[in-house]
């Protein structure tokens, strides 16, 4: 999901992707309020032990999408999914609808906001 949102609001810059604290972390809509979070724990442990055991590995090596060990992408999509559910509960299709259902809450997010900033304006003096 964070790397769906640093794709379309982050952008690139070459090859490398922008990622900044007030462009991209501070925006990110965390999932609603309420979610079990603690279904995460053990997933993210699981990517941790997939890469231990493969201790003179590089990260590099680790992550090359044609050499990548199967316990370990096995663990990142177990991963994925469930915080995927966080979001929705059937999960998403493609990026475009998780990128869309980003938006949405990050709309939400800022309703607030929006609401404080009409209600402070003052009328300039001439």
């Amino acid at each position: 999901m964070h790397m769906a949102w640093l794709r379309h609001v982050g952008g690139r810059l070459k090859s490398d992707y922008r990622y900044s604290s007030g462009l991209v972390y501070n925006t990110f809509p965390v999932p609603p309020k309420g979610a079990d979070l603690s279904s995460l724990e053990p997933l993210a442990q699981a990517v941790l032990d997939a890469r231990a055991a493969h201790p003179g590995a590089k990260l590099a090596d680790l992550y090359d999408p044609d050499l990548m060990p199967t316990a370990l992408r096995n663990a990142h999509r177990a991963l994925d999914r469930t915080v995927e559910r966080l979001y929705r509960r059937t999960g998403f299709a493609s990026e475009r609808e998780r990128v869309e259902h980003l938006f949405k809450l990050y709309e939400e997010m800022h309703k607030p906001l929006q609401a404080a900033t009409k209600g402070s304006s003052r009328r300039r003096r001439r």
